[in-house]
């Protein structure tokens, strides 16, 4: 979920107005319209009621991770943190009222000038205070465990390693055997389900709120698909964000402060350290298949200019990692893969891939 400025339109775009208008009534908004605002790579739709301090939040595609997004908003301020809360809801529609954040993303504020570090800085100390919190991932999530791992991976499989893939590719052959050696490598994290793991948590879907004080000001959008997993997760996806590069030296600064005040139940700064690199490589080739699927399925092809940044993370967390095995193999299989691919390459039928 983002928030960026609202664009021009007309209520109408709401799926089916009539539950909407009912769900405005019933909260004193009848005849307030709602003003979209741009969309993202999801299926939800947000509509701003201008002047009310509340969002109209849209998804009736996706009845699990509406309800998860009701019942999250609650945990995360129950313990403390921001996330939008929830005012009203009609679940069967898949609408519901939520708190607005406004337009100040991370995004936006480091577009603006923003000091990136405090930025930073203060979007690990909410993950630290969520970690620390023995009620963090007392909530009932899926679990983030090896056959979730796994299954992400195959988006690998079918999507990114195709599309760079020699003749007479063994795309089978290869699912198998990709997914074998990472069986091997998540063994440290395939087990630990330590806290709420958000999943997304990066400056698209971190907002700053002035007015608030503490870990309080850092707010947290996008969290239905949240897993109860490692906590380095969320780090990997704060400090190794496919979208933009940090400024030299601050993912290590930060790196080094997390592990200096993460919980004593993850062990040394080398065990985090090395979690946060296998991690790392197992999201990033996740995040190369899903780039790939979004330009090849989706006709998105925006997301393959964010592929060349995701190439070189994840060259270097494989070496980080110690994931040498997985470092040849890829070698092996597709000569080149460091590379990419281009935006024509993904508009071809060939090298098989899928269409899925």
């Amino acid at each position: 979920m983002t928030m960026p400025v609202s664009e021009p339109a007309m209520a109408s775009g709401i799926a089916d107005p009539l539950p909407a208008a009912a769900l405005l009534a019933r909260n004193g908004l009848a005849g307030v319209e709602p003003v979209p605002l741009a969309g993202d790579a999801s299926a939800r739709r947000y509509y701003r009621l201008e002047g009310h301090g509340l969002l109209l939040m849209e998804d009736p595609s996706d009845p699990v991770g509406f309800s998860a997004y009701v019942r999250l908003s609650e945990h995360l301020n129950a313990l403390g943190l921001s996330a939008p809360r929830v005012v009203d809801a009609d679940n069967a529609a898949g609408l519901a009222l939520v708190e607005d954040f406004g337009n100040k993303t991370y995004a936006v504020c480091l577009g603006e000038g923003h000091d990136e570090h405090a930025l930073y800085r203060l979007a690990v100390d909410a993950l630290l205070h969520l970690h620390h919190n023995n009620r963090g991932g007392n909530v009932p999530q899926p679990l983030y465990d090896l056959d979730v791992y796994l299954d992400e991976l195959d988006i690998f499989s079918d999507w990114f390693a195709p599309a760079i893939a020699p003749e007479n590719f063994d795309r089978t052959g290869f699912k198998s055997r990709f997914r074998a050696l990472w069986a091997e490598a998540l063994a440290p994290v395939a087990e630990r389900f330590d806290t709420l793991v958000l999943r997304d948590f990066h400056v698209d879907n971190l907002m700053l709120l002035e007015c608030r004080p503490g870990i309080s000001r850092c707010g947290i959008l996008d969290f239905q698909d949240g897993v109860l997993g490692p906590c380095e997760y969320d780090l990997v996806s704060l400090l190794q964000d496919a979208r933009r590069d940090l400024a030299a030296g601050l993912e290590e600064a930060l790196l080094d402060h997390y592990a200096a005040n993460a919980p004593a139940r993850l062990g040394s700064a080398q065990e985090i350290r090395q979690r946060y690199a296998i991690l790392g490589a197992q999201r990033h080739a996740r995040i190369l298949g899903v780039f790939v699927r979004l330009s090849k399925r989706d006709g998105k092809e925006r997301y393959l200019a964010f592929l060349p940044r995701v190439l070189r993370q994840f060259e270097t967390v494989l070496g980080a990692a110690g994931l040498n095995g997985i470092a040849a193999f890829l070698n092996a299989e597709l000569p080149g893969w460091q590379d990419g691919i281009s935006c024509s390459a993904t508009t071809q039928t060939g090298n098989g891939v899928s269409n899925a």
